[in-house]
């Protein structure tokens, strides 16, 4: 090997790729890679640009489903709702970035998500967040929550954006590699939607927003494509500095240049910057693009070529025009005080070239940076040992009073309300079910037809499920994203998802992986629901081992009238209280077994996918007739905590009396999807069995939860339950 090609291996594997892949490189180019050319395949071949490990995998989702508008390959997947009008929506993660500077790193997972939508032309109604962080009792993990929520609270309130839902969970193997995973959905006429395929030879590129500076340079290869370790502080020049307020303006030119039709294909610039989105661009156009690195505006001097073209900065967006438009568009930016530059046109040949006014500093296929990226076959292995260790024991007893109340006020189930309380959930005034009223947000759309109908919108995950039974453990999710849609009468149109993972070269890793994504497939298919894109993100470890496996998913429904809505608090004295669903709940696994520091089981239960389906189709129904007065899934903590739950969020008691046969803690405190809590009139209920499982066990009634289950009995008044469950309130002080 040469010199010069042995410094140029260095240089690679300086910059995350491997001694393969830059032979790989020097085969595709016919040469030795420059430093431009090095930095821009480093970076689209990363595993956070290119999935190499894990596209053959996403390939056997299914993508289809008759109200699709949009799949996966865009910026943003999007489903028709009716009326002229599409729904899009994708999350998202900023999970390393987060780890090194959580403020930041959680605030621009905002922004990045938000340009996602608005790149395909809808405007962004809602944001909801599925976090991660180790134990709350963890110096480091109280210090990622605080500035990881001021973050998401800075962005999203700044860019008038309501934050309607999310989820957070607390556990020790999410220490060191916290996740921040953000889902946006917006809303756009159907014959608006906008792709990003760059078109038609002699068009131009511009670029518009904020200027190019050094901020998030390396990014996409530095930060999420290895895993955390040592010196992770001096990584934060890798991680990118967001202004809610640039956005803003970015996000109403980048509307307005659609609503006057001067836009051929739009990218927002996000991992790998301008490398990412011209080559992108380029490739699903099937042309070439010339850049010119001389015409981009630039925030700080002296900026090398490779930094201008793999820099991070955000609140950038780049189209393509046709010639005759540029002045429109300039105005449009203009008006918007928004920097806009012609920086390159669209070519014939599939080349792209990086310029310095007539010096050309690189040229590379088009195919090589972006289609012909290495995939690596996954070597998956079921772990011969449990890989992590059991939970702390934090309960006291298992008398099942008290394990009530230490289930209510942990940190897992305890009130969401003073984290939901960081952020506006109503700007915009579509909000109809706010957080903590239903299982699922509720946000109303144009009126219609003498009705006022919604989308109702959820997201879900469960990393301890999924580390004991990846498959299982994934349809769980899957099934407890749609429950909660059901609960306020939706039905599912659309998939997103977020696969957080470990190293994939890892075989215990790859087999999670493997399993998670044959059971998202397995459910998807079974529910008929296609995923319309999403996001992987692996190398989710430290020293001391993998995060949990955590596939998040987040789903996307409609409902015909917001105003039948359903509520998961008990509603009325006197209404009857059932049980709906073939419930089998199992202790293995649960919330309360958590607590006790119980190992995880190698397994969980096998699910009747259809039968839960049917369940959650005869609820849904049942809300949308107005049959019923609430409803609330049995997840996390099992039943006795779904009661208790619905008696807080209403305000009221109830009366229960469980089967004299029934093992107390199973019963009580058992996890299992397909079961359900509602409430209704004896008629009502009667007539809902006759299409499902139902049975009745008791009456919404004064001001305590009473419970009676075989030999055990739960006597706790609201007051009591209601300090325990707002345990969360000191995280936030």
């Amino acid at each position: 090997m040469s010199a010069t090609a042995a410094g140029g291996l260095e240089r690679a594997i300086a910059l995350g790729l491997t001694q393969y892949e830059y032979e790989l490189i020097v085969e595709r180019l016919g040469r030795e890679p420059n430093e431009v050319e090095l930095a821009m395949f480093s970076l689209l071949w990363s595993e956070h640009c290119s999935y190499k490990h894990s596209k053959p995998l996403l390939r056997t989702l299914p993508t289809d489903g008759p109200r699709l508008v949009l799949g996966p390959g865009e910026n943003a997947g999007a489903v028709d709702v009716g009326g002229g009008l599409a729904v899009a929506f994708k999350v998202e993660s900023h999970n390393h970035p987060s780890a090194v500077e959580p403020f930041q790193g959680a605030a621009t997972g905002v922004g990045g998500i938000l340009r996602d939508i608005f790149a395909v032309g809808a405007r962004p109604i809602a944001i909801l967040d599925s976090l991660r962080f180790g134990e709350p009792t963890s110096e480091r993990s109280r210090y990622l929550l605080d500035r990881a929520v001021a973050g998401i609270g800075h962005y999203g309130n700044s860019i008038g954006v309501p934050t309607v839902g999310g989820e957070i969970y607390f556990e020790a193997p999410y220490e060191q590699n916290c996740l921040i995973n953000a889902m946006c959905v917006g809303l756009i006429e159907t014959e608006r939607l906008i792709r990003s395929a760059a078109s038609g030879a002699g068009n131009l590129l511009v670029l518009f927003g904020a200027s190019t500076g050094r901020d998030g340079i390396g990014g996409a290869s530095v930060l999420a494509s290895a895993e955390l370790g040592e010196g992770d502080e001096d990584k934060r020049p890798s991680v990118q500095v967001g202004d809610p307020f640039a956005e803003k303006k970015l996000m109403e030119c980048s509307l307005d240049l659609l609503e006057r039709g001067l836009l051929v294909a739009l990218q927002d610039l996000g991992a790998a910057g301008l490398t990412s989105a011209a080559c992108e661009m380029a490739s699903k156009g099937e042309v070439g693009i010339d850049i010119d690195i001389s015409r981009v505006p630039l925030r700080e001097p002296g900026m090398e070529p490779f930094e201008i073209m793999v820099s991070e900065s955000q609140e950038r967006m780049l189209c393509v025009i046709e010639p005759d438009r540029l002045d429109a568009v300039v105005a449009v930016c203009e008006h918007w005080e928004t920097a806009v530059a012609t920086i390159g046109v669209v070519t014939t040949g599939g080349l792209v070239r990086v310029l310095d006014g007539e010096r050309l500093l690189g040229e590379m296929p088009v195919s090589a940076l972006v289609d012909d990226c290495p995939v690596y076959e996954l070597d998956p292995q079921p772990p011969s040992a449990p890989l992590y260790q059991p939970p702390a024991r934090t309960i006291a007893s298992e008398e099942p009073g008290e394990a009530l109340l230490a289930l209510l006020r942990s940190p897992n189930i305890a009130d969401r309300r003073p984290l939901f309380e960081q952020y506006d959930s109503i700007v915009q005034s579509r909000t109809v079910r706010r957080p903590g009223a239903a299982d699922a947000a509720v946000l109303a759309l144009p009126p219609r037809d003498g009705q006022t109908p919604g989308i109702a919108i959820a997201i879900d995950g469960n990393g301890r499920r999924v580390a004991a039974d990846p498959y299982h453990g994934t349809i769980e999710a899957v099934l407890e994203c749609a429950a909660n849609l059901a609960c306020v009468g939706a039905e599912p149109l659309g998939l997103t998802n977020c696969l957080n993972f470990g190293n994939p070269e890892k075989p215990h890793v790859a087999w999670q992986l493997c399993e998670s994504v044959r059971g998202l497939g397995d459910a998807c298919r079974a529910l008929e629901i296609p995923v319309v894109g999403g996001n992987v993100s692996l190398y989710n470890e430290g020293a001391e081992g993998p995060i949990y496996p955590t596939p998040v998913v987040g789903l996307v429904g409609e409902l015909p009238d917001v105003h039948r809505a359903g509520r998961l608090g008990f509603r009325a004295e006197g209404d009857r209280i059932a049980i709906v669903g073939d419930f089998a709940p199992d202790i293995r696994g649960s919330e309360l077994a958590c607590l006790g520091g119980t190992e995880l089981p190698r397994a969980l239960p096998g699910i009747d996918i259809a039968r839960v389906a049917a369940t959650q189709r005869a609820v849904r129904d049942a809300i949308r007739s107005g049959a019923l007065a609430s409803a609330h899934d049995i997840a996390e903590g099992g039943l006795a905590t779904a009661l208790a739950e619905c008696c807080l969020a209403g305000g009221l008691g109830a009366e229960v009396v469980l089967a004299e046969t029934v093992k107390p803690l199973r019963a009580l405190f058992g996890e299992a999807p397909g079961g359900f809590i509602v409430t209704g009139g004896d008629g009502e209920l009667r007539a809902l069995g006759e299409h499902v499982e139902l049975h009745i066990i008791g009456s919404v009634s004064g001001n305590q939860l009473t419970i009676i289950a075989g030999e055990a009995r739960v006597e706790l008044s609201l007051e009591l339950m209601r300090e325990a469950h707002g345990a969360l309130a000191a995280l936030f002080d």
